[in-house]
């Protein structure tokens, strides 16, 4: 896989993600430290779970100092993306009107997120239209 299409990442890589996009470039320990926090972690978990992220291609690993520095090989975004594109193909039949109606009744959303709600559908309605325009 390439860093552009990495591995739909596992709950415990979501973790380890989830610290590095949060803290940048980190060391095990870094990173370590923060999962320790949240719950029980051995080191070496940590350590064995990195690796295997860099070889799936979802870290980057930095070698050059003697504590190797691992970051997220894509942006927090983009494994949203991929990840809520799999659940719409996995668990709602492919509709994305069906995972937005099952997140809102499961998720009370504050006024901000319904703004930027209706400010994204606006954009999608806008490019939908503008398409439709250029294919008459």
């Amino acid at each position: 896989m390439t860093a552009s299409n990495p591995p739909r990442p596992t709950d415990a890589e979501l973790e380890i993600l989830s610290v590095l996009w949060g803290r940048g470039p980190s060391t095990v320990r870094d990173v370590h430290d923060v999962i320790v926090e949240r719950r029980p972690a051995q080191y070496t978990t940590t350590l064995k779970q990195l690796q295997i992220m860099a070889d799936k291609g979802l870290v980057r690993r930095n070698v050059k100092q003697r504590a190797h520095i691992y970051e997220a090989a894509v942006p927090r975004e983009q494994t949203q993306r991929q990840l809520a594109g799999d659940l719409i193909d996995r668990a709602f039949g492919g509709s994305a009107k069906s995972l937005l109606l099952g997140a809102l009744s499961s998720h009370q959303a504050t006024a901000d997120e319904l703004a930027e709600i209706r400010k994204v559908l606006d954009e999608h309605e806008a490019k939908l239209k503008e398409s439709g325009r250029k294919k008459l």
